[in-house]
């Protein structure tokens, strides 16, 4: 693992109103003890600049106790005080403090929105009872866990690398992009990897004791599905949906996982690490051309993978009715031909219209319907189990809210999209070549 080395952290400031008011939550409902440096009003630029000699900004944190990782889902519901047959969502939080370069786009300002528009939407225990559940008392991901993705070396190179990351404030971990680790990292990835993972286990108890199944979202970072087998790549450090997918099947003989990826960018590490596994369907949806240039439509898995690996790049400016129609002709009869046993989603909120690093322009209403579809696919298809994993999406407000109606969707409550969504700024979408694309992929893979 190449490690390129920047200058040394420089502190200073106080932090903004929201994340100050969120950490004091955040210690409360995550088990960390945070004693926070931030600087002030540092919310993220949209776009990285070239060059920039970034500070950094980090949170000095207690200790969570490292511990394997099978846990028990039902211990974890009565830790979280919540009754099972009512839980409609389970949710965790990794906000990972201490991962954080100023104006860097994934900023650990994204959990602490996501958690303030839950509360400003009553989407919390606090305000629905037991039909909302936070897992707090998750266990950290063991390094076993993550060597089922990821090689060992690796695993061993992060860890030893962040007495260097300790010394110097931050380094920068991968060289073909802004990927960066503090002296945080390692565990902080570990704690996200690990989130993943209690929430695997909880959806899979509910559903042995529940006919209204919960769905699971971890709201979690570094995000994971660009870390391919041997190192980091795109902000990603582990493959946190990838661990997840292994863990399934060793833990809970979950044998076969289908894997929903609608970040804007390909989940080129998730490709990779199950390409020629028969067990393991990858599909995602992407922008075409778009970071990391990967994903594309004829990349299909070889070997005994082959057919296990759907790839749909979609134009610039596809949005909403891009998006359904990928789903009813695309997704639904994929899934439902390869009977999967639980289903993961890496959700990528990036591609929504106002997200700064891409173009495709998805709303609100989108992600609602999205996680209303998926939550009735898993049901339809694996008894309910399902887990959504954060990825991308770097504009604090779009993010946060869509995540919010996620949430909403899964209770079977209204959207509120049209709260938030402005259809004045949305343009034509490119539905010929949207078909087009569509059309192939259904000939590529006999849907």
């Amino acid at each position: 693992m190449d490690l390129l080395t920047s200058p040394p952290s420089h502190l200073v400031g106080n932090a903004t109103l929201l994340v100050g008011r969120q950490l004091c939550k955040l210690r409360n409902h995550t088990g960390f003890g945070l004693d926070v440096q931030l600087v002030r009003n540092s919310f993220f630029n949209n776009n990285l600049t070239s060059g920039s000699r970034n500070r950094l900004l980090f949170a000095k944190g207690s200790e969570i106790p490292i511990s394997c990782s099978a846990s028990n889902g039902k211990d974890l519901f009565q830790r979280a005080n919540g009754k099972l047959n009512d839980a409609r969502v389970i949710y965790a939080v990794a906000p990972a403090m201490g991962h954080n370069q100023e104006s860097h786009p994934e900023s650990h300002f994204r959990v602490p929105s996501i958690v303030s528009a839950l509360e400003e939407m009553q989407l919390t225990p606090e305000l629905r009872g037991s039909e909302i559940i936070e897992l707090k008392d998750f266990k950290r991901a063991s390094v076993d866990d993550i060597a089922n993705v990821h090689t060992r070396t690796y695993v061993s190179g992060l860890e030893k690398a962040m007495d260097q990351a300790s010394q110097q404030g931050i380094i920068f971990i991968e060289g073909s992009g802004p990927t960066y680790a503090t002296a945080n990292t390692f565990q902080d990835s570990l704690t996200a990897a690990g989130a993943g993972i209690a929430l695997v286990d909880s959806v899979v108890e509910a559903s042995k004791l529940s006919q209204n199944q919960p769905i699971g979202f971890a709201l979690i970072r570094p995000p994971g599905h660009h870390a391919i087998p041997k190192g980091p790549m795109g902000f990603c450090v582990f493959g946190n949906v990838a661990i997840a997918a292994r863990y399934a099947q060793r833990v809970h003989g979950l044998k076969r996982v289908f894997i929903i990826d609608f970040d804007v960018h390909h989940g080129n590490g998730t490709n990779d690490a199950f390409y020629e596994d028969p067990d393991i369907f990858f599909l995602s949806t992407h922008q075409a051309g778009s970071y990391p240039g990967t994903g594309k439509i004829d990349e299909i898995g070889q070997g005994d993978g082959e057919g296990t690996t759907l790839n749909l790049p979609l134009p610039g400016g596809s949005g909403d009715v891009a998006m359904r129609t990928v789903f009813d002709e695309v997704i639904v009869p994929s899934a439902q031909r390869f009977k999967p046993d639980i289903i993961l989603v890496s959700a990528g909120y990036d591609a929504h219209v106002l997200d700064p690093l891409a173009s495709l322009q998805f709303t609100t209403g989108t992600y609602y319907m999205l996680a209303s579809n998926i939550q009735q696919l898993a049901k339809d298809l694996c008894g309910g189990r399902c887990v959504f994993f954060l990825e991308g999406g770097y504009n604090l407000k779009s993010l946060s809210y869509s995540v919010a109606d996620s949430f909403r969707a899964f209770l079977g409550e209204p959207s509120l999209a049209s709260q938030f969504d402005n259809p004045a700024i949305l343009y034509e979408e490119p539905l010929t070549k949207v078909k087009q694309a569509i059309q192939r992929v259904k000939h590529l893979h006999t849907l």
